[in-house]
């Protein structure tokens, strides 16, 4: 990938829209202590919807990439990734980084260490 934005550090012990608040999600107005969720909410679901159809690489915990077009999350912060390809770590045994062509993969979120995403995709128009 090319240039590239860090997104996240997502971890599941808290909410996903807690994290996107905190990584840059910001709120258009200063809420109320009864509407903070909702605004926090509002923020981070407008922030992963502008992600849809974005290429991105994830950082797992193993040490594997995996580098697809993000399609969905969920409230686990699982993430669906389409035209996955995994890279391995290199190592002594494995010195090259070919990549292993996988196609729609799920990434469990407690195995999510980074999310990034790649800069001519944010930059680029949206097709329908």
């Amino acid at each position: 990938m090319g240039g590239v934005v860090f997104l996240s550090h997502l971890g599941c012990s808290r909410s996903m829209a807690a994290q996107l608040e905190e990584n840059g999600c910001s709120r258009q107005s200063s809420p109320t202590a009864g509407d903070s969720d909702s605004e926090v909410g509002d923020a981070a679901r407008h922030k992963l919807e502008s992600l849809l159809n974005r290429n991105m690489r994830i950082e797992m915990t193993d040490g594997r990439s995996l580098v697809g077009c993000f399609l969905c999350t969920d409230r686990d912060c699982n993430v669906i990734l389409g035209s996955a390809q995994e890279f391995l770590r290199p190592s002594d045994s494995f010195p090259g980084r070919e990549p292993r062509v996988l196609g729609l993969a799920m990434v469990p979120g407690h195995h999510i260490v980074s999310i990034e995403v790649e800069l001519e995709s944010v930059a680029s128009p949206q097709y329908l």
